[in-house]
């Protein structure tokens, strides 16, 4: 029984799987809101409250993990565990409360994990593969392409999120100047990688597909789909039109935080973020216009559970 967990900046995730064929099947989930990197960005340390609701997210992990009698494992923290001044502390104190040793990874190790595991979403007939993932406390992208010319996989990490970027835009209302002005700040961040590898001309050509696993993209389908309640299952793999999903963007960031928190696929813990996420998704789509975009609700925790696998 194989079992990953995923410490964010703002979720706590848990994936038990048994090996079967040559994949997994999942046996257990477990996902919570934790905000660990909760005003991180201002003291450069892990807050205390945040620190506790965390604490509470792995002990339920850990406990899920012994029910199911899990053999083998890994545990991975992002972000806030690799900026926080405290970061090891709460590492250590997790290691003696819940069992867990967690294992800081690099913000391109996060970015090829996440490859990874949305990789079984991917077209073989497209040579370029482009997917990001918009976090709460950095945002990673990585690019494979399999066409002619030597293959190429890259990776590249922003030290924005949907966390950092509301706590300095605000997270009620946002003026029309606000989103504009965060959309621009990571389109001046992308333009190194765009130099790099030169993807814009390949999606012109109609050679890269596009893929989003986020909170942000899955909440924005939700949405899309109209559903009464967030659905995994009518969400992962699923296309959007990128025209009309920057529309339903837009028109959330036009609403206050009253108005986000109603939608049932939205409420109130991610009304506050997920117009931060829109105008990152905003400019990765704007750098590299690909008409269409499919939805991952997968990523680092299945790309840990086919590294498992691998090395069985």
């Amino acid at each position: 029984m194989l079992a990953a967990i995923d410490l964010g900046t703002n979720n706590c995730r848990l994936l038990v799987a048994r090996p079967e064929g040559g994949g997994f099947r999942v046996v257990d989930a477990f996902s919570r809101i934790v905000r660990l990197g909760q005003g991180l960005g201002r003291s450069g340390r892990l807050a205390d409250d945040a620190i506790e609701r965390t604490m509470e997210a792995l002990s339920i992990c850990a406990a899920k993990m012994r029910r199911r009698h899990v053999t083998r494992f890994r545990a991975v923290a992002t972000e806030a565990c690799r900026s926080a001044g405290n970061g090891v502390a709460f590492l250590e104190r997790v290691a003696a409360e819940t069992g867990l040793t967690l294992e800081v990874i690099s913000a391109e190790e996060e970015a090829a994990l996440a490859l990874a595991g949305c990789r079984p979403l991917f077209d073989p007939s497209v040579p370029g593969a482009l997917v990001f993932d918009i976090g709460g406390g950095s945002t990673e992208i990585a690019w494979q392409w399999s066409g002619p010319g030597e293959p190429k996989i890259a990776a590249v990490s922003m030290p924005i999120g949907v966390v950092t970027l509301a706590e300095r835009y605000g997270g009620d209302r946002f003026t029309a100047e606000d989103y504009e002005a965060m959309v621009g700040e990571i389109e001046d961040r992308l333009r190194g990688f765009e130099h790099e590898h030169a993807i814009a001309s390949a999606a012109a050509s109609g050679d890269v597909q596009l893929l989003g696993t986020s909170g942000t993209v899955t909440t924005l389908a939700g949405v899309r789909l109209d559903l009464p309640r967030y659905n995994r299952d009518r969400v992962d793999g699923v296309f959007l039109d990128v025209a009309e999903t920057l529309s339903i963007a837009r028109r959330l960031a036009g609403m206050d935080f009253a108005g986000r928190a109603a939608h049932p696929c939205i409420g109130r813990d991610r009304a506050d973020l997920v117009v931060a996420g829109c105008a990152i998704l905003e400019a990765i789509c704007r750098a590299w216009p690909v008409p269409r975009l499919r939805v991952a609700d997968r990523g680092v925790r299945e790309g840990i559970l086919f590294g498992l696998l691998a090395q069985q």
